[in-house]
């Protein structure tokens, strides 16, 4: 499975932008598709992740309620709605996929396949 990230730019605090991460190749039912990010000097961390097929999701602590998730099977994309954005929201984002039997999240080392990463840049 082959991931490509898109949509990444800058924004004013407050403002919107929406991630697209395009799939190729074979993705099952339990397929799990999630946005890490990673900003200067800091551990990538989990943003957001959704289960192919099924609609299962969680978010960070940090995004809920701004960020949503979703998943277009007909068009082999996950998308990443980022409303009122913030300052600390400014990273690197990227899209990562692994089979869904087994592991959490949050755990990078669990996922196989990674997008190349888009810059979100988020001014004060």
């Amino acid at each position: 499975v082959q991931l490509q990230a898109s949509g990444g730019g800058a924004v004013q605090a407050g403002g919107s932008l929406r991630l697209s991460c395009s799939t190729s190749g074979r993705t099952d039912s339990n397929y799990v598709i999630s946005w890490f990010r990673q900003a200067p000097g800091k551990e990538r961390e989990f943003v957001a992740g959704i289960t192919w097929g099924n609609h299962n999701n969680a978010y960070a602590d940090s995004v809920k309620g701004r960020f949503t998730i979703s998943e277009y099977r007909d068009k082999r994309m996950v998308t990443l709605q980022m409303n009122n954005l913030k300052p600390e929201d400014t990273a690197v984002y990227y899209c990562a996929g692994r089979l869904g039997i087994g592991g959490s999240w949050n755990d990078k080392a669990s996922y196989t396949n990674w997008g190349q990463g888009t810059q979100v840049t988020v001014s004060s």
